[in-house]
């Protein structure tokens, strides 16, 4: 059961870590589109819109990656010295 539980968990993260790359470029790029459409802006306020949310994208991941490598730090078992044990 411990295996199932490990294989779900990590699909979680997985899904979790899609959503925080995917989610600002598609937000970025939906903004623009309306503001485009509704405002009348040039097209060209389609290249900052794309490069403001592969950095957002960027920042999610860079924080993402942390975050999971100090838990896996945390879960990582300790090595238990000859002297150490007592």
């Amino acid at each position: 059961m411990k295996g199932l539980y490990k294989t779900l968990e990590d699909l979680v993260w997985l899904t979790q870590l899609g959503l925080n790359l995917l989610l600002p470029l598609v937000l970025c790029l939906g903004g623009c589109w309306w503001a485009v459409n509704h405002w009348g802006w040039p097209m060209w306020v389609y290249i900052p819109a794309i490069l403001l949310g592969l950095a957002a994208g960027a920042q999610n991941f860079w924080v993402f990656a942390k975050e999971h490598l100090k838990q896996a730090q945390k879960d990582k078992p300790r090595r238990v010295g000859f002297n150490s044990h007592l």
